[in-house]
């Protein structure tokens, strides 16, 4: 356990001194075999080599390009314009419409995006200027934003999911399906958040004007391609048509069909997606061998092991140990970023919450894990809006530069506070997240 323990504060020191987080976890994992075979670095760095080969062979993997690819295609098509509009169209009239409209077309882009930072950015530019214009506060103008982007990394399909499922060695499809229920539950508390503010404070969020019937119908048409699009995928994927890997490839193809359909195709967007793609995918490639190093060196030196027989000489229960894992994100949430944690921490704690028993009859720990990975997720998106590091907030910073970060952080208190209520509802309802992929309606194991 020693030896695990000094690795781990080796990693959080290097990633404090802005070391990538999956450089510094390959690094301290291949030489930490070296020192478990007494510094034979032949045999050491074995393991390393394995994982490289394990991970770029992995075919499973190819979800992360091509869904990554049908997010920038969608993004260069301008859709992101569309989604705002007809979501103006639903509750653009309401007090506090545009940013409940805002909510919405970020809980859309995120659908085909699969990034919060992408959703953050690409908002930001589409959603602010309109709220401007209607005199909103800065405060909710752009919470609104920064909080809507989080809905990115819940909502499938997810890279973050993606990850999970692969350190995990989950269903991938199964993890979408169980993003569903909470991605829309938290659309539906961040537009009581909205509701809540505008109570509150009516001149923060002014109504917009009215649309009429025909821009009104026009706006929702638009979208009607990317909500198809959206169905195909998730809907392929309950109904077992096709895998999680098949339904990247159909959506990568389905957004290039529908930017050829709606005349909004060129071959400069296309050139300027791929190129995004392959950046992003290669840091998440790094990223998953680094893991996939650490990982092998936290099993050879049992540190899971040692932490389950830790909880069972003490006699913690699965939820005062649930509890104390949502506290170290909370405090993590503070100073890393989503990834550097979920790859730092995922395969220590993930033996441990399938092995405690949570649900009768989950002898393999599939339903705790799928479930703890939902949870593990809306933790994250916690740490995207609170200081001192929310990355949301430093992203959305960037694009208004005259509003500053504390107005940004004042403004999303009541996104994050709705946060820890959906929260606490999935860990006491499991429901929400099990229902959709395992068909659960029954927990007499809680």
């Amino acid at each position: 356990m020693t030896v695990a323990l000094i690795c781990f504060a080796i990693v959080i020191a290097l990633v404090l001194v802005r070391v990538p987080i999956g450089i510094a976890m390959g690094l301290v994992g291949a030489i930490g075999f070296v020192f478990l075979r007494d510094w034979r670095w032949s045999a050491g760095l074995g393991p390393a080599a394995d994982s490289i080969l394990d991970v770029t062979q992995n075919d499973a993997l190819s979800v992360i390009p091509l869904f990554i690819l049908m997010g920038m295609l969608i993004a260069q098509s301008g859709m992101a314009h569309d989604l705002y509009r007809a979501a103006y169209a639903a509750v653009g009239r309401l007090p506090g419409g545009l940013a409940m409209s805002t909510i919405l077309a970020c809980g859309g882009f995120s659908a085909v995006s699969g990034s919060s930072l992408a959703t953050a950015a690409t908002m930001s530019q589409v959603a602010l200027p309109s709220m401007r214009k209607y005199g909103y506060h800065d405060t909710l103008s752009t919470a609104s934003v920064a909080a809507g982007g989080t809905l990115g990394i819940l909502i499938p399909p997810s890279i973050i999911l993606i990850i999970y499922g692969f350190l995990t060695g989950q269903s991938i499809g199964k993890l979408f399906l169980a993003g569903i229920l909470p991605g829309i539950l938290g659309v539906v508390l961040y537009l009581i958040a909205v509701a809540f503010v505008v109570w509150h404070k009516p001149e923060a969020g002014p109504a917009g004007a009215p649309m009429d019937a025909k821009e009104a119908r026009q706006s929702i048409i638009r979208v009607i391609p990317i909500l198809i699009l959206f169905v195909i995928i998730i809907g392929g994927i309950y109904a077992g048509i096709f895998t999680a890997d098949e339904a990247a490839g159909v959506g990568a193809f389905g957004a290039i069909v529908i930017s050829v359909a709606i005349g909004r195709f060129s071959w400069s967007g296309l050139v300027k997606a791929v190129s995004q793609t392959v950046t992003t995918s290669v840091g998440l490639f790094v990223l998953l061998i680094g893991a996939d190093i650490f990982n092998r060196l936290i099993i050879r030196t049992g540190l899971p092991d040692d932490l389950l027989a830790l909880v069972n000489d003490n006699g913690f229960g699965p939820f005062t140990v649930l509890a104390i894992m949502m506290l170290i994100y909370l405090v993590l949430g503070a100073v890393f970023e989503s990834l550097s944690m979920i790859t730092l921490t995922v395969p220590l704690f993930a033996p441990l919450i399938a092995s405690l028993g949570f649900f009768e009859g989950d002898v393999s720990g599939e339903m705790a894990l799928i479930w703890f990975g939902i949870i593990v997720v809306v933790v994250t998106e916690i740490s995207l809006i609170t200081p001192p590091i929310g990355l949301n907030v430093f992203v959305l910073r960037s694009v208004v530069p005259d509003v500053s970060t504390g107005t940004i952080f004042r403004g999303v208190t009541p996104f994050w506070l709705a946060d820890i209520v959906r929260l606490i509802i999935l860990i006491a309802l499991p429901a929400f997240s099990l229902l959709l992929p395992l068909g659960v309606v029954g927990f007499g194991g809680l």
